[in-house]
């Protein structure tokens, strides 16, 4: 079983999930797997957008709901952002997925609880929870290495 640890983030601007997505996209490197969860409007694909953004990503990033992959190219990484919403476990596993997650960039996948068994064993789980208008709470939840590491440090800062 893989080491885990908690971190809850309060974002109470879009500014503050900036800063949180501008530092883990500093930690970002080729496979890294980001799954994301919360509500609708809870603000999964906000947080996308700042990832894309921390990326030097300048296309305009908006919810994969029907395509299901959107691909885009960042400075140093290509970031694929995933929502998985509308499809089925054996669709997911028909997709191809682990071409993506143990790829060369970096997999954003909006309602990841949907498809929890084909994730890799090492990832980084982040549950938005609207909190008010513009309060988020943001619990990041990182399952090994490196993602272990990369939340004791946002800890440790404080984000």
């Amino acid at each position: 079983m893989n080491q885990s640890v908690e971190f809850a983030f309060r974002s109470t601007s879009e500014a503050d999930t900036e800063r949180l997505a501008e530092r883990l996209a500093a930690q970002f490197q080729p496979g890294t797997v980001i799954a994301l969860d919360g509500d609708l409007g809870a603000g999964k694909t906000r947080f996308s957008q700042a990832v894309a953004k921390a990326l030097g990503i300048t296309e305009v990033v908006n919810s994969p709901t029907f395509t299901i992959i959107k691909e885009y190219e960042g400075a140093d990484l290509p970031l694929y952002h995933m929502d998985v919403y509308r499809i089925s476990m054996a669709e997911a596993d028909e997709l191809g997925l682990d071409d993506y997650f143990y790829g060369d960039g970096v997999s954003l996948v909006e309602w990841s609880s949907i498809i929890t068994p084909i994730l890799p064993p090492k990832y980084l789980h982040l549950f938005i929870q609207s909190d008010g208008e513009h309060e988020r709470v943001m619990r990041l939840t990182a399952y090994g290495e490196p993602y272990v590491t990369w939340v004791n440090e946002l800890k440790r800062m404080g984000v």
